[in-house]
């Protein structure tokens, strides 16, 4: 199958790699093949083994190429939101041509992004992404696209996403030793929200909360913008090994129990529904009923959700009147929905993909990153140009044509040459006569050292 129109999103969590094929055909977005593996390397979310990594990727991947018959070399990386550091920035250049305004193209949207990333950031943080939120062109703002329009000075107003140096490194690392190549890092609460959100939810405030296996992102969107995330180090992992603590079973077989006849609401289990325990040092199994279990796993879900309420009081988040939306491999507990109603006493439901082979929550995340990715316009392409994604695997092209880059290349000299001009203005004589004497190339040095040696004598 050719390649063109064909996203991968690569889902890294702590208990499984999922990497989901998507063709976007007749602007729908279509699966064509899923991979899904057992995890290694990883701790609540971050690669701490980058080679075991690397190795459960490629099978994750190769098992995706075997049902979805696609060659697999790029892929959108989801990335937690550990540490995450979301801020304003704002960037400004000139696009007047010898004083005069002209049609801004895509090098000047490339250009204002690079300005906006002009930032002390500390050396232990890596820039993740820039989503521009308004361009202005000679202070006419709202604009989405400022290409074609004609102008003197455009300004961006963006928001900037940077994490820690050492989980991104570890994430593109991981991902080059399993042979493929990052089309793009995306921040995982920005494409879930974007994903299981409606327009109104995303407007109007919504609060997402995704359950992993190893710990519990929550993040708010308002504005149809990423406001919070905080992560939790809590996930499904620690309700299995509650169970198989209180039930002195192999965490095997408290995972199998789980999802057989687990309940994350006691009160909808039943007291009269029972099953066999094989408990470690005993010959015969024990019977347990659902309901004890059920409390087991309420017990764990209700002191995550007590600090994740902690976290959104403190910023009023339950007053928006978008409600909570569960995703994440642990929501598929039966009665968390009501669970979560009861404790936030807010609105609350679980978001389930809908494409066949993928309905179920844990593969939200690798949907949601190749969703993302498909509906990206050309503009927020160039803005991740700046960041350095330049999504070499998507069908739409964004590299500037040959005559746009000339010209692009021609109008940076001349900024660059005014820059300096202006600069050298404000200095002593002294300075302004060392500068001009740099700018020029050797050979116009060879060309006036006669005159320049004439009037250094007749000085003298």
């Amino acid at each position: 199958m050719d390649n063109s129109g064909v996203y991968v999103g690569l889902d890294i969590g702590t208990t499984s790699i999922k990497a989901i094929v998507c063709e976007k055909v007749k602007g729908q977005l279509k699966v064509v093949g899923v991979g899904s593996q057992p995890s290694a390397g990883l701790n609540k979310g971050i690669i701490v083994d980058i080679d075991k990594t690397a190795q459960a990727i490629q099978q994750a991947v190769t098992q995706a190429e075997e049902k979805s018959n696609v060659k697999i070399k790029d892929v959108v990386v989801g990335l937690p939101a550990n540490y995450l550091k979301v801020e304003s920035c704002t960037g400004m250049v000139t696009v007047a041509d010898q004083n005069q305004s002209r049609e801004i193209v895509d090098q000047d949207v490339v250009d204002v992004a690079k300005a906006a990333l002009i930032q002390n950031i500390p050396p232990e943080r890596e820039v993740i992404d820039l989503l521009a939120n308004e361009f202005i062109v000679d202070g006419f703002d709202q604009i989405k696209d400022p290409r074609g329009m004609v102008g003197v000075r455009l300004e961006l107003h963006a928001t900037l996403f940077t994490g820690p140096k050492t989980v991104v490194h570890n994430t593109k690392k991981a991902i080059q030793k399993a042979g493929l190549q990052v089309q793009d890092m995306v921040v995982a609460p920005l494409a879930i929200g974007k994903q299981v959100l409606n327009d109104g939810e995303q407007d109007f405030g919504t609060i997402v909360i995704d359950v992993g296996g190893g710990q519990t992102t929550t993040s708010v969107v308002h504005d149809h913008q990423l406001k919070f995330t905080y992560v939790d180090p809590e996930g499904g992992q620690y309700i299995t090994k509650d169970i198989s603590v209180v039930l002195n079973t192999s965490l095997q077989n408290a995972e199998r129990l789980k999802r057989d006849y687990g309940y994350a609401d006691a009160s909808q289990a039943s007291a009269t529904t029972t099953f066999s325990v094989s408990e470690v040092g005993k010959e015969d199994p024990t019977e347990v009923n659902e309901e004890y279990l059920s409390e087991v796993i309420e017990a764990r879900v209700t002191q995550i959700f007590s600090r994740i309420n902690d976290q959104l009081k403190a910023i009023k988040a339950l007053e928006l009147p978008g409600g909570i939306i569960l995703t994440g491999g642990a929501t598929a507990l039966p009665g968390i929905a009501e669970l979560a109603q009861n404790f936030f006493e807010i609105n609350a439901k679980v978001y389930v993909p809908d494409q066949m082979g993928i309905r179920h929550p844990a593969f939200t995340l690798g949907l949601s990153l190749a969703q993302y990715e498909s509906v990206l316009s050309d503009v927020d392409l160039l803005v991740k140009q700046a960041v350095g994604y330049t999504s070499q695997g998507s069908s739409k092209t964004t590299s500037v044509n040959a005559s746009q880059r000339k010209n692009a290349d021609s109008r940076a000299v001349r900024q660059t040459t005014r820059s300096k001009k202006q600069e050298q203005k404000q200095q002593p004589a002294q300075n302004q006569k060392q500068d001009v004497h740099e700018e020029h190339t050797q050979p116009k040095k060879k060309r006036f050292e006669g005159v320049k040696k004439f009037f250094n004598n007749f000085f003298d």
